[in-house]
């Protein structure tokens, strides 16, 4: 069983900014990525985040840090804190994502914000061998979709 302290979010619950700022600050998570994904639990340090592409189990990890773009940007317990939790939702998605293989990143190039990619692949998804971005538009969830995916994951929580 997972670690309790990682607590999960009501589904109806999808915004950008977040109460659970890291020490208060105000905490916002970048347009681009609140529009591309939904939220499935706040955790410590970071908000766990769907990507909204039905074809990959594909999360974020967004640390609930004000400003934060680069990795070096946290004090070393956060980057714990953060290694910590990316491996929580790496165990998460190798145990219960589809694929064979798990990519995990923090690139930035588009959006500066700091945040962590995990990705389970496997040979012959649409956009293998290449970078699940940009090879095509997303094949985002409808409605019950979506609830049904959070719920889906947030009882493996």
């Amino acid at each position: 069983m997972f670690n309790t302290r990682y607590n999960k979010l009501a589904p109806q619950s999808n915004v950008a900014d977040s109460a659970g700022a890291v020490g208060g600050r105000k905490f916002t998570v970048d347009s681009r990525l609140a529009s591309d994904s939904f939220v499935l639990a706040q955790w410590p340090l970071c908000e766990l985040r769907r990507f909204d592409d039905q074809r990959y189990d594909w999360f974020m990890l967004v640390p609930k840090v004000p400003h934060c773009v680069e990795f070096l940007d946290l004090p070393l317990a956060q980057q714990q804190q953060l290694a910590q939790e990316t491996q929580h939702a790496a165990q998460l998605l190798k145990i219960h994502g589809q694929g064979s293989k798990l990519n995990v990143g923090a690139l930035g190039n588009v959006v500066s914000q700091l945040h962590v990619h995990l990705v389970m692949r496997a040979e012959g998804d649409p956009a293998w061998p290449g970078p699940v971005w940009g090879h095509s538009p997303a094949q985002r969830f409808g409605d019950a979709e979506k609830n049904a995916e959070i719920k889906r994951w947030q009882a493996l929580l």
